[in-house]
């Protein structure tokens, strides 16, 4: 009998945040309510995040509110944004810096594999290193585990990778 299996990771993808960088560039400089402002956006280093400026707190969180629309409309999902660094002010402008999450923690892979046990005991889950490996004898056991997993409303993003 074959096994099937597939990979669950916590991962965003570069390419889309390219793009939605270059979409919120275009949008700051197009909004009449940011001109002759130092609203802007710029690259952590090694483009693992945004990090953006503005006049004062209100400009932030609208320039983060434009981010997840972009994110939205170009299907990547807003929990890849690690929001809970706190804003800081210096010299008339705000910033404030938003790196990107990727990879499961050990309590969030635990958390996976206790609720894929409990719902779906006929697959088996194995937690290996920053991803949890799926595997079951039946495509309709992983199919039915993928759904129950979507379903739940995790803090992190989630994707399916690697099937075999």
């Amino acid at each position: 009998m074959a096994n099937f299996s597939y990979d669950i990771v916590s991962e965003y993808d570069k390419a889309e945040m390219n793009n939605v960088f270059a979409l919120v560039q275009k949008d700051i400089a197009n909004r009449f309510d940011f001109k002759n402002t130092p609203a802007d956006i710029d690259w952590l280093s090694d483009k693992a995040g945004f990090k953006i400026t503005g006049a004062g707190e209100w400009q932030l969180e609208s320039i983060t509110d434009i981010i997840r629309k972009k994110l939205t409309s170009r299907n990547q999902s807003s929990k890849s944004l690690d929001l809970t660094k706190p804003m800081v002010t210096s010299n008339l402008k705000t910033t404030q810096e938003i790196p990107f999450k990727a990879g499961l923690t050990q309590d969030n892979a635990k958390m996976m594999t206790k609720i894929l046990r409990e719902k779906v005991p006929k697959v088996k889950a194995l937690i290996q290193g920053d991803e949890v490996r799926v595997t079951s004898g039946s495509k309709d056991d992983l199919q039915a585990a993928m759904r129950i997993l979507e379903a739940e409303d995790f803090e992190f993003q989630i994707a399916f990778t690697n099937f075999r």
